[in-house]
């Protein structure tokens, strides 16, 4: 039996499907399109990953290099802003998203705004940023999100980030993205005020999963494709799941 570190219930406004970088299955992922045709096809909720430029401003974009999802190349956190925005991010998917942008956060959250939306917000720092991604991305985050929107949800796979996010913004809910899930897990969910678990489905099993419940925590699953392995993670009692494709399940 696993020691309850949250009494209160985990929040039950999250959807059970969330666009995974939008609908990236769909469209380029991380763009304003991507998330367009989320809406498109009835996601509530939408996820995307926030890292900065060279000059602190936070771009939506997933890995710590331009190369695979631009036409440019270099690292992003050590790219101007302007260069970032003259790329194009969307013809590598399909000519018909040739001259998408890679977004910032705020068009990111004002597209959330007028679709109504709900998001989560992943910390996704290049490597060696991380503490002053964790503390730019929450602050912005809790200063910029619409009242009229769910709270959102803010998660990484880095702690450090997100120990740097709680001391910039401490009533933000977060959650910690698991990869393999660690045997001390509950003492960072503790520390962290983490109220869920955001888990490789591939890699997560019933037992961790009652585990997590059995404290109070929240578990969420990335990233899910196929209906049958969505349906064994819900029997298992996990609320949400990521994809890319969410007409699958929509």
């Amino acid at each position: 039996m696993t020691d309850r570190l949250f009494d209160d219930p985990p929040r039950n406004d999250v959807p059970r499907i969330i666009g995974h970088r939008g609908a990236m299955g769909h469209a380029p992922e991380n763009t304003l399109a991507s998330f367009r045709k989320a809406h498109e096809l009835g996601c509530d909720w939408v996820e995307f990953d926030c890292m900065l430029s060279d000059d602190e401003a936070i771009v939506i974009h997933h890995d710590d290099a331009l190369d695979r999802t631009t036409d440019g190349t270099g690292i992003v956190a050590e790219t101007a802003l302007a260069q970032i925005r003259r790329l194009d991010a969307g013809g590598w998917f399909a000519d018909r998203y040739r001259g998408q942008q890679v977004p910032t956060l705020d068009e990111t959250i004002a597209l959330l705004r007028e679709t109504g939306m709900g998001g989560n917000v992943e910390i996704k720092p290049v490597r060696g940023y991380e503490r002053n991604t964790g503390k730019i991305v929450a602050h912005q985050t809790w200063e910029l999100w619409p009242t009229e929107l769910p709270p959102p949800v803010v998660s990484s796979f880095s702690l450090t980030a997100l120990e740097q996010a709680v001391i910039a913004a401490p009533n933000l809910d977060y959650a910690i993205l698991w990869w393999d899930i660690p045997e001390e897990w509950a003492y960072h969910h503790g520390r962290l005020n983490a109220r869920a678990a955001h888990c490789n489905a591939g890699r997560l099993d019933e037992a961790q999963t009652t585990a997590f419940l059995e404290a109070g925590i929240a578990v969420r699953c990335y990233t899910v494709n196929d209906p049958d392995q969505a349906q064994r993670l819900f029997d298992w009692g996990v609320s949400s799941i990521f994809s890319d494709f969410p007409d699958r399940f929509l």
